[in-house]
């Protein structure tokens, strides 16, 4: 699995997501600034509600911006046994019921699904709980997580 494909489609997917927020924030915009909507008594609130949900969206392109930044300025880098799993590392996990799942550790900002070739990888980032628990890790070793009330145990099968 190419890990340099996999990162040209997180660029992909945050500039689709950046052109949906855009046009959500701009949307939003124009109907809290239509002359329709100006409030007319206190509880005429559609103006200052879309005025909200404009800075809402604003705020949510800037995050976009930013891990675009990062994800383009983000090098993979092939998997060093000495260091353990560290960010770049595309990691396959199996569980207790013998279903595996394949990881790629990026930057903060790309957490999504992606489909490589016929499989599906999950990106998350170091700051995920999961991300977290398998940074330092090895190919044999043991990771678990907290969710709730459940404890969650992955073995890492393999590290590239």
């Amino acid at each position: 699995m190419d890990k340099f494909l996999l990162q040209q489609q997180v660029l992909e997917r945050l500039a689709q997501d950046l052109l949906q927020v855009e046009q959500a924030a701009r949307t939003a915009h124009e109907t809290a600034t239509h002359e329709e909507n100006i409030a007319e008594n206190k509880y005429d609130t559609l103006g200052l509600e879309a005025a909200y949900l404009a800075s809402g969206q604003a705020r949510r392109a800037e995050a976009i911006r930013q891990a675009i930044a990062n994800w383009r300025q983000f090098r993979p880098h092939a998997y060093d046994p000495s260091q353990g799993i560290q960010i770049g590392a595309l990691v396959c996990l199996v569980d207790a019921d013998d279903k595996q799942q394949q990881l790629f550790l990026g930057p903060d900002g790309g957490s999504m699904k992606l489909v490589s070739g016929a499989q599906l990888v999950q990106v998350i980032s170091r700051e995920a709980p999961l991300g977290r628990a398998m940074l330092g890790k090895h190919e044999g070793d043991e990771v678990s997580i907290q969710i709730a009330s459940v404890r969650q145990k992955f073995e890492v099968l393999r590290v590239h």
